[in-house]
């Protein structure tokens, strides 16, 4: 069953930030946990390793409403050194999919609508626009004092080829967001690697040299702060195992997958979603279910392989408490879900429950 999302997308972004959250998000409820933290994440206890991604939680609104509805690892919204604006309205709309988002289906075109139904599947299409730092840096110290036993606060950050910027200055721009990160409070620290830093195309995470810089650049600012790197769909089995060698011994721990890409056109064919390099964006919601679980899978066994310990936070698809269980099943230490808490505010409350 669809519930009223807690961001709405007939609204903007700006829109959205100012109004929002709204649903049960916003009206007070409140499911509060009254047995021990059991599940360890990172060296803190949780009540149940699942909570929200990067991307739908705009700002402390948004994570103390999360954190009430006993999600209990949160995380904020991609920010930036820097503020930035948000692509043109619309940025969210439901898109028709039948079974899977395979990657044969996503090189052809999908077809928006306006309707949201089951099986839900989304684009969302914002460039991680950011407010001051001064802002987010509250919000985030708001939210970590917020949590309550058995919680965590997370947030992502991702760096920026400001104007004028050479290749120094971008890896420390990934620094700066992670001491500002640290210095707000975070329990958590998510390298937002999985999102076209570099044009309309270009994944960071499928760049091993300049990932890596980037994580060595990270971690050495977060000191004993987990870092957490998130990544997109590896179909290169070889790049993949690239990635978890060189990354894997110095991140904490690995969060896939994001989207999946693919063309959203309208129903006279012609680009959804207005502005320039927006014909493709990223497909989330329950069709993307398979390639996160499979990533999981052979993130696990790479894991093994290289005699690792980072932790696997698996997403995509997770839309009640059977996803829920599939990811964990796969070897997921974490579960997120972002489409389907949206549209379910007590999918953790559902989810304990059934443990």
């Amino acid at each position: 069953m669809l519930h009223e999302p807690f961001f709405d997308p007939t609204k903007s972004y700006d829109e959205n930030w100012e109004e929002g959250p709204f649903g049960a998000f916003a009206d007070g409820t409140r499911h509060i946990d009254e047995e021990e933290p059991t599940y360890n994440v990172f060296g803190k206890k949780v009540y149940a390793p699942f909570g929200i991604p990067a991307g739908p939680l705009l700002n402390g609104k948004f994570m103390k409403g999360a954190l009430d509805l006993g999600f209990n690892i949160p995380m904020h919204k991609t920010v930036r050194t820097r503020p930035r604006a948000c692509h043109p309205f619309p940025n969210v709309l439901a898109v028709e999919v039948e079974g899977d988002l395979t990657l044969k289906k996503a090189s052809r075109s999908l077809r928006a609508h306006d309707g949201y139904r089951e099986p839900l599947s989304i684009t969302n299409s914002f460039g991680n626009p950011s407010r001051h730092p001064d802002i987010w840096q509250k919000d985030i110290a708001d939210s970590v004092a917020h949590a309550k036993k058995g919680q965590v606060v997370a947030a992502s950050v991702e760096g920026t080829r400001w104007k004028g910027y050479g290749e120094k200055d971008y890896i420390e721009d990934w620094a700066l967001g992670a001491r500002l990160l640290k210095e707000a409070g975070a329990h958590i620290v998510e390298a937002n690697l999985s999102c076209p830093n570099e044009g309309t195309t270009s994944l960071v995470c499928f760049d091993i040299s300049r990932a890596r810089e980037i994580a060595d650049a990270m971690k050495n600012a977060l000191g004993e702060i987990p870092l957490l790197l998130k990544t997109a769909y590896f179909a290169d089995e070889k790049n993949l195992r690239e990635f978890v060698k060189e990354l894997g011994k110095i991140a904490d721990g690995i969060s896939s997958i994001n989207t999946i890409s693919a063309e959203v056109v309208d129903s006279e064919g012609k680009q959804a979603l207005p502005g320039e390099g927006r014909l493709r964006s990223g497909i989330c919601g329950a069709s993307i279910k398979w390639a996160g679980l499979d990533m999981v899978r052979r993130l696990k066994k790479l894991r093994e392989e290289f005699d690792y310990s980072f932790l696997i936070f698996g997403g995509g698809g997770v839309m009640n408490p059977n996803g829920y269980c599939e990811y964990r099943k796969a070897g997921a230490d974490v579960v997120m879900s972002a489409t389907g808490a949206m549209w379910n505010p007590h999918l953790a409350k559902e989810i304990k429950e059934n443990l």
